[in-house]
């Protein structure tokens, strides 16, 4: 009888986390959560709520907002996608903005937001069947999970892949912003006191600064046949 898992993928900002993911996902028709998704979601509420406008203690008053955040995930099968929405509206394209993209570690330095958001992927998981890539997935909000991935690549790799996708989508930014940008993102991910990006024990790490999303998705089916507990 096949036995469905759960598949953690933490790593490094613009590491491919998300587009090795929802490869995996589609492959083994699991479902796929994206946890970054639903903080870039609750900074964009923030953002809407003009918690930023003012000074940086602000934050304190948002926190008892968060009980009026709902996010869902609903696949979009005109795009073949799976979308993330915030109280009923599909908020997919919002979330990717620069404006977002700059508060979004900031909103998940904190333990309330953090908290809200782990009880909300682990209600999705219950059932198993999932792939699932962040920062503390593996470590924090998955530590049981029957396979774990830690995604890394190199800062100029990981600049320029988030430079094209930005480009893309039409937005006008330079190589050095975006690489500035990410370098930032690091140190925030790491050095955080809640839940900090980290690689765990029982991780296989993959540095991926040279391979294609194929020879990824390779390595990853590789070592769900060479462990007789993992089932597809």
């Amino acid at each position: 009888m096949n036995q469905k898992i759960i598949i953690a993928i933490d790593g490094y900002s613009s590491s491919g986390k998300s587009t090795l993911a929802k490869a995996i996902s589609k492959k083994l028709k699991y479902k796929y959560i994206d946890s970054g998704a639903m903080y870039r979601s609750v900074a964009l509420f923030a953002i809407r709520k003009n918690i930023f406008d003012s000074d940086f203690w602000n934050i304190r008053n948002f926190i008892p907002l968060l009980k009026e955040i709902n996010l869902k995930f609903k696949w979009n099968q005109k795009y073949n996608r799976t979308d993330i929405f915030l109280n009923e509206e599909n908020i997919q394209s919002k979330i990717r903005s620069e404006q977002v993209e700059s508060k979004v570690s900031f909103i998940s330095q904190f333990p309330e937001i953090r908290e809200k958001l782990t009880l909300i992927q682990r209600h999705l998981g219950e059932e198993k069947g999932i792939v699932v890539d962040g920062r503390d997935v593996g470590n924090y909000v998955f530590p049981k999970s029957e396979l774990k991935i830690f995604m890394k690549g190199s800062i100029e790799i990981r600049s320029y892949r988030r430079y094209q996708d930005l480009k893309n989508r039409g937005k006008e930014v330079s190589y050095e912003e975006v690489k500035k940008n990410i370098i930032h993102r690091d140190i925030m991910d790491t050095s955080r006191n809640i839940s900090p990006l980290k690689k765990s024990i029982d991780s296989i790490e993959i540095d991926n600064t040279f391979l294609s999303i194929e020879k990824q998705l390779n390595i990853i089916f590789q070592l769900i046949k060479k462990n007789n507990r993992l089932y597809i």
